[in-house]
């Protein structure tokens, strides 16, 4: 079988449409399904099940992903090989949820574009744990994290900083003046939660949990940063990493509650493959990212009191 073939099959795979895989290849349409067309007579079974405009892969399909990321591996080893050590370029596939999407990476990323303008990175949000799967499955290069410290033995896992977290409320609130808030008092409270499965959420809700208090109702979004402003309007409130509060606090947009977070704090984390081929593009992000997680951790030292 042809390499182009599996490429374009991966391509498909990713965009989930021979559409828009032809159109991210500047193929016409047509080519993109001869192509997955040879490499299913070659296999001698489907590869897609095509149902209306929605495809989905068969089992054969699946068996045959994971070989084929191991190939387009291997293939952008051999090209980086045949070019200087020093040349920094490529495609890096990195993985992290909204959280530090938006309030870790951006630093990071702005300077890596400026150094390295040539590597063209791809950011994928996701839960910590899809994402672990997809390190294990060559899908992501690197992956930033949020969780509880812990090892994982298909995984290289460092820390870069514990976050602090906050349960912050409206200006106003009843329990805005508590100098500390126990768990009892929010049982009557309108909790607001990221997305189920989000490490943070886990542990809070565990806690109260541990405590018998079970908040009703809850609601559940996507988007921290809508979490925020239904939290200053007033809905209710809400269980986040300081990070991603800070400049709300600072403006009074919102007030933190006193709460004793130790037993519910995660970690910003860097993972990767220990068995994936470390690019130059690759290493020189892990190396800048751990220069900014000292000055991250720096900054923290300099406001804890």
């Amino acid at each position: 079988m042809e390499s182009r073939h599996l490429f374009t099959f991966l391509v498909v795979v990713e965009t989930g449409s021979f559409t828009r895989a032809a159109q991210k290849m500047e193929y016409a349409q047509s080519s993109i399904t001869a192509q997955i067309q040879t490499l299913e007579t070659e296999l001698g079974q489907p590869l897609f099940d095509r149902i209306g405009k929605k495809i989905a892969l068969t089992e054969a399909g699946r068996k045959l992903l994971p070989y084929a990321r191991q190939i387009a591996d291997i293939h952008s080893q051999a090209e980086a090989s045949l070019k200087s050590d020093h040349e920094v370029a490529g495609t890096l596939t990195i993985g992290a949820p909204e959280s530090l999407a938006a309030f870790r990476l951006p630093g990071i990323i702005q300077e890596y574009k400026e150094r390295y303008p040539q590597v063209k990175m791809i950011l994928k949000p996701g839960l910590c744990w899809q994402m672990g799967d997809q390190l294990r499955s060559g899908e992501l290069d690197l992956a930033f994290l949020l969780q509880p410290q812990h090892e994982d033995k298909d995984l290289n896992i460092s820390v870069l900083i514990e976050e602090e977290m906050a349960l912050v409320a409206p200006c106003g609130h009843r329990l805005a003046s508590a100098e500390k808030v126990l768990p009892e008092q929010l049982k009557d409270e309108v909790i607001l939660h990221t997305e189920s499965g989000c490490s943070y959420r886990s542990l809070f809700e565990k806690y109260l949990h541990g405590h018998g208090v079970f908040p009703d109702p809850t609601l559940e979004f996507w988007s921290i940063e809508a979490i925020k402003q239904c939290v200053i309007s007033g809905l209710g409130l809400s269980f986040l990493p300081l990070v991603t509060v800070r400049s709300e606090l600072a403006s009074g947009r919102m007030v933190r509650l006193g709460w004793d977070d130790r037993s519910q704090r995660v970690s910003t984390m860097l993972a990767y493959h220990p068995k994936k081929w470390q690019s130059p593009a690759l290493r020189e992000l892990m190396e800048m990212t751990n220069q900014h997680a000292q000055i991250w951790r720096q900054q923290q030292e300099a406001v804890t009191p």
